[in-house]
């Protein structure tokens, strides 16, 4: 059984096309096609139906993806800890991150690694921090710099290792016209009466949020919901409604009521705890830790 034969019939399986699996390995599909044949060769079994454009998974093509996915990752761990010995930071460091995170707090980070680490390539993915978590579980990503999971609150675990980095403060928010700028304090009876615009439902951002506001006795009277915190500013500042953002969004377009809502996400990274890590991983988690 040959690695490449492998990586070849995983990428398939994950594409479910011969063609996006030839692209993303910078292969020919006919390249794909005797990769998989060889394998089914070595196998004596199908593991793909081909039903016209359709490419799905036989029962023991399904057997086998499993297993493939963690050979790949065992072959790529040893070579990991092999380079490492040399003490080089080099090579390619796959990171997932939100767009939030990354516009406002990788600048400096990411122009100093690049500054103190050029022979390492920086393959950033842009992503919800929930997905990229994900992606990290499954050994897509070698790091994720994301709003870790809030482990405090009821229903959100997670198997990753964890490193705190910032702690990011949430403001609630509105324009400066809306009514609720008129009382003098802000109940979640209060913010029940008028619509909000929040983060989606799922994000590690809204579990904290609904926690904070227990909103599962006072349900929240939701118009949107997005996972684009600078769209809810823009939809804020309107008078579209009200939210609840990170401090660092805060500008003059935002009304924010600080003595109202008491609550932080803490902003880090994550990594998979049976995964070494490279030299590029561990300087850039170093970098992250050295910027305010």
């Amino acid at each position: 059984m040959n690695f490449s034969d492998l990586k070849a019939f995983v990428c398939v399986a994950e594409q479910h096309s011969f063609s996006l699996a030839a692209e993303q390995l910078h292969l020919t599909q006919p390249a794909i096609s005797k990769r998989i044949a060889a394998l089914e060769g070595a196998l004596d079994t199908r593991l793909f139906d081909r039903i016209g454009r359709s490419v799905q998974l036989t029962s023991a093509g399904s057997a086998l993806l499993t297993h493939a996915r963690k050979i790949l990752i065992e072959v790529e761990d040893s070579r990991r800890a092999i380079h490492n010995l040399s003490g080089e930071v080099s090579g390619k460091l796959s990171i997932g991150t939100s767009h939030h995170i990354g516009l406002h707090r990788l600048p400096a980070v990411l122009k100093e690694f690049a500054q103190q680490h050029p022979a390492a390539q920086l393959n950033l993915h842009f992503l919800d921090s929930e997905a990229a978590c994900g992606k990290v579980e499954q050994g897509e990503l070698e790091l994720a710099v994301v709003t870790l999971p809030p482990l405090n609150i009821s229903g959100v675990e997670s198997s990753l290792t964890m490193i705190p980095i910032w702690q990011d403060p949430l403001v609630l928010v509105t324009a400066f016209d809306h009514p609720l700028c008129s009382l003098h304090q802000i109940t979640t009876a209060a913010l029940a009466q008028h619509a909000a615009i929040l983060p989606s439902q799922g994000t590690f951002t809204r579990k904290l949020i609904d926690h904070h506001l227990n909103s599962d006795q006072q349900p929240l009277n939701v118009r949107l919901e997005t996972n684009y915190l600078e769209t809810i500013k823009m939809l804020v500042s309107i008078g579209q409604g009200w939210s609840v953002l990170p401090e660092t969004l805060i500008d003059e377009s935002l009304l924010a009521h600080s003595g109202h809502f008491a609550a932080r996400r803490t902003l880090g990274i994550v990594h998979h705890p049976q995964r070494t890590l490279t030299n590029a991983a561990y300087a850039f988690i170093a970098t992250c830790k050295q910027q305010p």
